[in-house]
């Protein structure tokens, strides 16, 4: 699945760079948005099993797994200062995305209705950040566009190749994550777990794995800032884009537990992330990373030794 969302990224930015669509806004949409791929499909492909909980779950525990393992296992490779206007910028965003996603999951509900607003509001994400990248800012100090791409973005590339790796990319992507969803509710079942438990676990683990190359890769260049938006914006596909598609598939409740136990946790370890980038003096280092990953190794052990913990009142 992995392989398969790396090719589909790598036909559909080389298809896109022969129809004359600029490096940046490229490397800004097309490699984020597929980045978030796996997520997605899987959230799909868990909606039309019947295992809405497997897509929640994903959405959620993705964004924990990015900012506790993928960001630790950065910092463990080389600390990361944080000083981009760009995360400056995208940071509230995130926050704003978290408010909405939490307000239509309070009622115990996802609706039809809320998935769409969310995909909605995923696609004016993805203009908003078209929009950011192509504007000329003299104060901006991040690495050049295509520090951003190099890897992801080839510079000639057959448009007939370039369809041929976007099919077959996406092909394996869509058999990838039906087999992942297949493996997931038959491990939720042979461990007597909810499916819920195995979407925040496993599942979010398996799908962040794109997320984890991309920024533990950026951390070797020295693109810190890189590392660290990456995790930015690919929470930001999964709140919108990957929770919107239970809600549009098969719409319905959602387990308390993951308003009472996981979305604080998220927005816990996010608020760490904003204290940390918004003090130039601050960075993550590789003690601060070790945390990270212990955070994501403790939540990873106690859901699974303890799943029925958040059975509170209400």
């Amino acid at each position: 699945m992995v392989w398969g969302a790396d090719r589909f990224v790598y036909g559909a930015a080389g298809l896109a760079s022969n129809l004359g669509v600029s490096r940046l806004v490229i490397g800004l949409t097309v490699v984020a948005f597929g980045t978030s791929a796996p997520e997605m499909l899987v959230s799909a492909m868990a909606a039309l099993a019947g295992s809405r909980e497997i897509g929640v779950g994903n959405a959620v525990g993705s964004n924990i797994t990015n900012v506790t393992l993928v960001l630790g296992a950065a910092a463990l490779v080389r600390p990361l200062s944080i000083h981009s206007r760009l995360l400056i910028r995208e940071i509230p965003v995130l926050f704003l995305s978290m408010a909405v996603a939490w307000a239509f999951l309070w009622d115990g509900e996802l609706s039809r209705l809320e998935g769409v607003l969310l995909i909605v509001g995923m696609f004016l994400l993805i203009a908003w950040i078209g929009t950011q990248g192509r504007k000329a800012d003299p104060g901006y100090s991040d690495p050049p566009p295509d520090a951003f791409v190099d890897d992801d973005i080839p510079d000639a590339l057959p448009t007939a190749k370039a369809i041929v790796l976007f099919s077959v990319g996406l092909v394996l992507l869509l058999a990838g994550s039906r087999v992942l969803v297949w493996g997931a509710i038959g491990i939720a079942r042979d461990l007597g777990v909810s499916e819920l438990v195995v979407g925040l676990t496993l599942v979010a683990l398996g799908t962040s794995l794109p997320e984890l190359a991309a920024s533990v890769a950026a951390a070797r260049r020295g693109e810190q800032d890189i590392a660290v938006g990456n995790v930015v914006g690919s929470n930001m596909f999964n709140l919108l884009g990957v929770l919107a598609l239970p809600g549009i598939i098969a719409p319905g409740e959602v387990d308390r537990a993951i308003i009472v136990r996981d979305f604080p946790l998220m927005v816990g370890v996010t608020l760490l992330l904003l204290l940390m980038a918004v003090n130039e003096r601050s960075r993550i280092g590789r003690k601060r990373g070790t945390t990270l990953i212990l955070v994501f190794i403790a939540y990873f052990v106690v859901l699974f030794w303890n799943p029925s913990l958040p059975s509170l009142p209400g």
